[in-house]
């Protein structure tokens, strides 16, 4: 082998000799993949196919005695470093260019406690991990949308899904997390110890450590919940929104809604040849307690105007959280969204979303509300350093293509809808969907606002000197020269 060329956290490019290399690979019990091996190609690659990085070495670790290496073996080579669970991240946050990917894929253990109803999570588990461990004992905590998304990216940044209104986050239902540190220590955050650490993972992003653990709160629901999935013609749209404004303000907190509008597209899986390529808005939602009280609830939604199709019913939540898995596959997508918090949806508002959502320049895309309930805003500021209970609703133009030549029309796309809609923001956005978050420091401190003074000392204390980076970056302040 050759020396191993690098990159270093200056940017500037060197190697590594291949005894240093070795001796770091022999101490490993899981695997140390480097460009020349057979599955580098593959295991290089994250879910957004926008993103095309060469890492010069990724760990595929066994254990969070890997973590630990790694973690050590990065610092003291003064190499640029990601850490990648899932692989989700839409700004393709999991890998680097030359540098170490930590790869937590491998560390998917889920332990359930029935009894204390929580749940043990590894930081490499998706939800679908979770949700099949936990409906064994018709229990659930808040995950996302997506089946496939990893536990620790989503937890970290927030973690909307189908019971955040009943439930909260992802993130308000952290109770305990292990973390390795920037100085290869492990570490538990509680409420007992280490809370203000608990404090900021909880919405915080990856600044403080690699999350080797989670521990969550579990609720009972399930095997069965009702869902709304019901697509209604595009035409529709503008008085949609408002007809969606008016039913969410009014439904219980165990309904959590979503209106989305988009194309649909040729061959879509479900779907009659002729509704393909036809303009749509749909509503998603689900009803977290008993499903024939369910259907009843989520009825006006079906019952909007006359459908072009309706996939609603009871189903199991295990089904429910991977039913838009197909939508969103991973490397041969090409993926770029953004979000704004909105206070409430005036019929302006509604007018604005209306006309962008109908210029989407891919067939892939959506234009999607979040309506943000009760149980979001239940929390507080000191429950966590997540910041956007102030809004009503989420937007999210989601661009989502498939050939690179469309990169440019489809970016253009999301900010334009953006800026149209800022008018209407309630402050700040969701760092999950984020774009390419290119709006660097500025947009960080959008996102968490009178939090982020609180985030950056916290940074300071655990990550002095940045090693954690490739993140929603908050940079390390002392907050006693602040």
């Amino acid at each position: 082998m050759d020396n191993l060329l690098i990159i270093t956290n200056e940017g500037k490019q060197t190697s590594l000799d291949e005894k240093t290399v070795s001796a770091f690979k022999s101490t490993l019990n899981g695997n140390l993949i480097l460009p020349g091996d057979e599955p580098y190609n593959q295991e290089r690659l994250v879910w957004n196919g926008m993103i095309d990085k060469r890492p010069a070495m990724i760990v595929n670790c066994a254990d969070e005695r890997d973590v630990i290496k790694s973690v050590n073996f990065a610092r003291s080579h003064n190499l640029v470093m990601a850490v990648r669970g899932g692989g989700h991240n839409v700004a393709g946050l999991g890998t680097c260019e030359g540098g170490l990917v930590i790869n937590l894929s491998g560390m998917n253990e889920v332990t359930v406690d029935p009894e204390q109803r929580f749940v043990s999570v590894s930081g490499g588990a998706t939800w679908a991990d979770v949700d099949r461990e936990t409906q064994a004992f018709g229990l659930v905590t808040p995950g996302g949308v997506v089946s496939d998304t990893g536990v620790g990216g989503l937890t970290l940044g927030g973690g909307y899904g189908h019971l955040r209104n009943k439930y909260g986050l992802s993130c308000d239902n952290l109770l305990a997390a292990e973390v390795v540190t920037a100085d290869g220590n492990k570490i538990r955050a509680s409420e007992s110890t280490n809370p203000e650490l608990l404090w900021g993972l909880r919405g915080g992003g990856g600044n403080f450590g690699v999350v080797t653990r989670f521990e969550f709160r579990l609720f009972p629901l399930g095997p069965e919940v009702y869902m709304c999935l019901v697509f209604h013609p595009a035409d529709q749209t503008e008085k949609a929104v408002r007809f969606f404004r008016q039913y969410t303000q009014d439904a219980p907190d165990e309904v959590s809604a979503l209106l989305f509008s988009g194309i649909i597209p040729e061959g879509a899986e479900g779907f009659p040849a002729d509704l393909f390529n036809q303009p749509f808005l749909a509503f998603m939602a689900v009803y977290a307690g008993d499903p024939e009280k369910g259907e009843l609830i989520l009825e006006p939604l079906r019952k909007f105007d006359e459908p072009l199709l309706d996939f609603s019913g009871t189903r199991s939540y295990v089904n429910v959280q991977s039913i838009l898995d197909e939508d969103y596959p991973s490397h041969k997508m090409r993926y770029y969204w953004k979000s704004l918090n909105l206070q409430d949806l005036p019929d302006k508002a509604a007018a604005v979303f209306a006309e962008h959502a109908s210029r989407q320049p891919s067939d892939y895309s959506t234009s999607d509300l979040w309506h943000v309930g009760r149980g979001v805003k239940r929390y507080g500021s000191e429950h966590g350093a997540f910041n956007g209970r102030q809004a009503d609703y989420l937007l999210n133009p989601e661009a989502n293509w498939l050939n690179e030549a469309d990169d440019r029309a489809n970016i253009a796309w999301v900010r334009s809808f953006l800026d149209a809609m800022k008018p209407f923001s309630a402050g700040g956005l969701y760092l999950n969907f984020a774009g390419f978050q290119e709006e660097g420091e500025a947009m960080m401190k959008s996102a968490y606002s009178n939090h982020y003074k609180r985030l950056a000392a916290i940074k300071h204390q655990y990550d002095p000197h940045n090693l954690f980076r490739l993140n929603q970056n908050i940079k390390p302040t002392d907050s006693r020269k602040s």
